[in-house]
């Protein structure tokens, strides 16, 4: 192996053995990515607040954890009873609701027709069961896969320094330097995703709780909430967390539906064409149509885990395209021409 040969094999080594990870193991290395998604950030805020308090990123890091904890105790203390009390109503009308809804759909002819059909459904049995089985099973699963995030993200937050010089030692000498500026890249990405992700969020969550409150919603609180969470699933996030609002509006009529489906409407509207570019305004600037196309991909691939994490994958995706393949390679063409080209021979 001659030493001008290291360089490209040792890069084709490591995205190799990253490739090969995915395909065998896709959930663990989504889990993992998402972990470092949340290492970075809290890495974020502790730095934010080391420069702040001037201290170290990592006692910034530390502060950042206490603060929220004690945040969230307190004002969790201050509108949990609120809140239980909202969620307790939520999961009491949303039957109901449904009971509505089958009477009124039963009055037509194919509404019974589906409703026929729908209960000749084996809800008890054997496969059921395995259904259910195996819903335990991905429930605890997931639970498990929570812990060992928060784990990863917090050794990735305070110690991130040794992850990364062990990552630059799997490639050739000469290559650490760019690699270790398109990893700079490649997590500034991630930072300003994220950053923009957040405030298109609590924006989403706030004018979703506030139109609903106006209109006279009941549970505006929880549903803002769900809202706002949801946000961070584009486009199919938005569906779901208007689900709940409009069963609710379903027993007080038709015109309390239309009112809540415009609420829904206008935030997402804001959302998707004023707030959102103006946040990701020179920080990510992701095409519509290619978020939608790998939401597709790796929702059908990797599941509710991929789908939510696709958006973040394919920011860091385009980043990486745009560092090695078109910075490196193509628009270094008239270079490798000079090079190759043959010099003139001019007589004597």
């Amino acid at each position: 192996m001659t030493s001008w040969g290291r360089r490209p094999i040792s890069v084709t080594l490591v995205f190799a053995s990253l490739l090969i990870l995915l395909l065998l193991l896709p959930h663990t290395v989504l889990m993992i990515f998402g972990g470092l998604l949340l290492a970075i950030l809290l890495r974020s805020c502790g730095v934010a607040v080391g420069r702040l308090l001037s201290i170290g990123p990592g006692w910034g890091v530390a502060v950042c954890l206490v603060s929220g904890v004690l945040l969230l105790s307190a004002g969790g203390a201050a509108i949990a009873p609120a809140i239980s009390e909202q969620v307790d109503e939520l999961w009491r009308q949303v039957p109901e609701t449904l009971d509505s809804l089958k009477s009124s759909v039963e009055e037509y002819a194919w509404g019974r027709e589906a409703l026929e059909r729908a209960s000749e459904v084996e809800v008890f049995s054997s496969a059921s069961g395995g259904t259910a089985t195996r819903a335990v099973s991905s429930i605890f699963g997931y639970a498990g896969s929570s812990v060992l995030l928060v784990f990863i993200a917090l050794y990735g937050a305070f110690d991130p320094h040794t992850y990364k010089r062990g990552f630059l030692k799997l490639f050739a000498p000469s290559a650490r330097p760019r690699a270790e500026s398109v990893l700079s890249n490649s997590v500034q990405t991630l930072q300003s995703w994220l950053s923009a992700q957040l405030i298109s969020m609590t924006v989403v969550g706030v004018l979703t709780g506030l139109g609903l409150w106006f209109i006279g919603i009941p549970l505006a609180l929880v549903l803002g909430l769900i809202a706002g969470l949801l946000a961070f699933i584009p486009n199919l996030g938005p569906v779901l967390a208007a689900t709940p609002g409009l069963l609710l509006a379903v027993p007080d009529g038709m015109n309390t539906v239309l009112m809540v489906l415009g609420v829904y409407l206008v935030v997402q509207t804001l959302e998707s064409y004023i707030i959102t570019p103006l946040v990701q305004k020179e920080k990510v600037s992701l095409p519509p149509l290619l978020v939608i196309c790998s939401q597709l991909a790796f929702g059908s691939l990797f599941g509710i885990v991929g789908l939510a994490l696709a958006t973040p994958l394919t920011a860091l995706g385009m980043q990486l395209v745009n560092d090695l393949y078109i910075d490196d390679y193509l628009e270094r063409e008239h270079d490798t021409e000079e090079r190759a080209a043959p010099i003139p021979v001019t007589d004597r």
